[in-house]
């Protein structure tokens, strides 16, 4: 059972059940494993004792970017019900079988669950997954942030991703994640903003870390989280605004060959048209590839892992498109 959003009284969503001042976790099911475990979507709820919004925070699209898991459950754990006005729905991990295998994709579909939203509930694992979602999760809230890191596979600078075409829905959050970085959304689609943006609904991801599991990583999340609390009146406080926000393109660099590649910028560096971003070098050393800057902007992601196939992303590049309007 969904109910539709409420922020004053007994607050439901699939299967779990949180009175206003109250906390309550559990599964929205999706499937069960071959071993007879329940699958599906961990939520964890705080309703508030006054009128608000419903926000949801999700983390774990991806399984390798754990930093957003960590940050939710902080989030969550630090949200007194008493002194909030609305709802606030965690979901730590989305995508549990990708967790278990320590992978971008699931351990059970292989699919990539931040390409396939809307979903299919008669799919895979994965397409029940985002059609689970977006059945139960979207009609119940109002505000959507989705968190993410680079992964293991890469860092990437702290930004926050503005679907283009989405603006006047989504940019006042967008501005009040706080990164000066804002991408107006990739070419392409599936991603879990999609079906929330178009019911109508604000809806960013936030970028930020990746490599490793950083503390101040989480920390960097759990901010962004607060001040939009913040910006939707639902915790007390003003929200922290930056007096300029820079407005980005993003064009992934893929390799033309295998090897071993080596970074010549990081994530958030600024460099010019020509610049060596990175190299890629065969066993001897021998150079096989330069990656160079395509034009004057910001390197918005590095590959971390160093082997390459061809085909490979290298480094995403952004071209700087102006400031950001607030």
């Amino acid at each position: 059972m969904t109910a539709a959003p409420t922020t004053e009284h007994t607050y439901i969503l699939g299967s779990v059940t949180c009175a206003p001042g109250e906390r309550a976790e559990g599964l929205i099911p999706v499937g069960t494993s071959t071993y007879g475990v329940e699958l599906g979507i961990p939520l964890i709820i705080v309703n508030g004792t006054e009128p608000g919004p419903v926000l949801c925070v999700d983390a774990g699209v991806h399984g390798d970017e754990y930093d957003g898991q960590e940050a939710v459950r902080r989030v969550l754990a630090t949200t007194v019900p008493a002194e909030l006005r609305g709802t606030l729905v965690g979901i730590p991990c989305m995508n549990t079988p990708a967790f278990e295998a320590a992978a971008r994709t699931s351990g059970l579909d292989h699919a990539n669950l931040n390409r396939i939203f809307p979903g299919d509930i008669e799919g895979s694992y994965s397409l029940r997954l985002a059609a689970t979602f977006v059945r139960q999760v979207i009609p119940a809230i109002d505000v959507l942030v989705d968190l993410h890191t680079g992964g293991t596979f890469g860092e990437i600078a702290p930004l926050t991703i503005v679907q283009g075409g989405y603006e006047d829905l989504a940019t006042e959050i967008g501005l009040a994640a706080g990164h000066r970085l804002i991408w107006k959304g990739g070419k392409w689609g599936g991603t879990v903003r999609h079906p929330t943006l178009e019911a109508g609904k604000p809806a960013i991801t936030i970028e930020a870390g990746g490599g490793t599991y950083r503390e101040e990583t989480v920390e960097m999340h759990v901010e962004s989280v607060r001040n939009i609390m913040r910006s939707l009146g639902m915790v007390d406080g003003e929200a922290v605004l930056r007096d300029d926000y820079t407005d980005v393109t993003g064009t992934f660099s893929r390799s033309a060959h295998g090897g071993f590649f080596l970074g010549h910028a990081g994530p958030g560096d600024e460099v010019k048209t020509g610049d060596l971003l990175g190299t890629i070098v065969d066993h001897y050393g021998h150079t096989l590839e330069e990656v160079r800057a395509p034009q004057d902007g910001i390197v918005l992601w590095q590959r971390r892992i160093r082997t390459v196939q061809p085909g490979d992303e290298v480094v995403i590049f952004g071209a700087v498109q102006g400031e950001f309007p607030r």
